[in-house]
């Protein structure tokens, strides 16, 4: 859901340069990464904004190959995945974006709800504008070829959402320890929905140094022992990675809380779209914690054995390399 130890920095590794807070328009910019000879040239990184419905989003589209879309957990805008996109843009279209509501994704109406549904209607949007830049769109119809979408723990939920919503839109779905109650039996549901209530209610009290401590007992996170690669991108606590913070646990815990999501609608869209979906866990995620228990649930109900990922819920960001291994090997590239 989140990274305590590491925090969102504006460094982009896909522009090579410090991106602005605001005022982003449409423009390409040149891909800056040394790539072994052997590899696939990538294409130059586009970044640019997007109108969607109640919102403007962010996005980052870099690389060459099948378009892959991340959906970041937690807080993460489009620069959680910065060690990350680097070791997939020789393989795949990649796409990251910063989340409706989050940093240079601004909301029309700032004090409305935001819900699981507006998250999935953007990644639709966001794959079909990426099928139109990349030059993948079939012509003479509307929707992209089915695309592939990494999603972890907010993201993951956000992707089962896609599922059910946009049927064959995506062709392959990891769902990386989602943060969805409703896939869990009713007495374990109602004690995930208290847990994020009580961080949701410490957030209101005392602000994210309150909130914190009640997020990682929730995540099975100890700040103190997080393993993590070497040589990952310093992320500071800065302004704007605290106001997403408070957006995450303000607003977007009450779209996970109130999101009616039937899991037998779910496994009735992953039959009928064609879409391969992987549940998803951190190694070393504890089995206690609720959003691993998500992951087991989930490959109950769709009968797949979930998929081991290094690290643990966070285990994309302190594991970028060993990530993006295991993402290309299951992808089949």
């Amino acid at each position: 859901m989140i990274h305590l130890s590491r925090c969102s920095s504006v460094v982009t590794r896909i522009t090579g340069r410090r991106t602005p807070d605001a005022g982003l328009r449409h423009s390409h910019r040149k891909d800056t990464h040394h790539h072994d000879h052997h590899r696939r040239p990538s294409r130059p990184a586009f970044e640019g904004t997007l109108a969607a419905p109640g919102a403007i989003l962010h996005y980052r589209v870099a690389g060459s190959g099948p378009v892959l879309l991340l959906s970041q957990s937690g807080e993460g805008d489009a620069d959680r995945t910065v060690d990350l996109v680097p070791h997939l843009t020789d393989t795949f279209t990649v796409v990251t974006y910063d989340r409706r509501g989050l940093s240079r994704s601004a909301l029309d109406h700032p004090t409305r709800p935001v819900t699981m549904a507006d998250h999935a209607d953007d990644v639709a949007l966001l794959l079909t504008e990426a099928a139109r830049i990349r030059g993948t769109a079939r012509t003479g119809v509307a929707a992209p070829e089915p695309a592939l979408m990494a999603g972890f723990s907010m993201g993951a939920a956000i992707g089962l959402q896609v599922l059910v919503r946009h049927l064959g839109l995506l062709g392959t779905l990891v769902a990386h320890e989602p943060v969805l109650p409703n896939l869990l039996p009713p007495a374990d549901r109602d004690e995930h929905v208290a847990e994020l209530l009580a961080i949701q209610n410490a957030h209101a009290v005392g602000g994210t140094a309150a909130a914190f401590p009640a997020i990682t007992r929730h995540l099975g996170i100890d700040p103190r022992h997080d393993a993590t690669e070497e040589g990952l991108t310093p992320q500071p606590m800065t302004p704007r990675r605290r106001a997403n913070f408070d957006f995450f646990i303000g607003t977007e815990f009450t779209a996970v809380t109130t999101d009616g999501l039937d899991p037998a609608e779910l496994a009735a869209a992953a039959r009928h779209s064609g879409t391969r979906v992987l549940p998803a866990t951190g190694r070393t995620t504890r089995p206690d914690v609720h959003t691993h228990r998500c992951a087991l649930a989930l490959g109950e109900l769709l009968g797949t054995e979930p998929v081991a990922f290094p690290g643990g819920h966070n285990g994309n960001t302190a594991f970028p390399r060993a990530t993006a291994r295991t993402l290309k090997a299951l992808l089949g590239r």
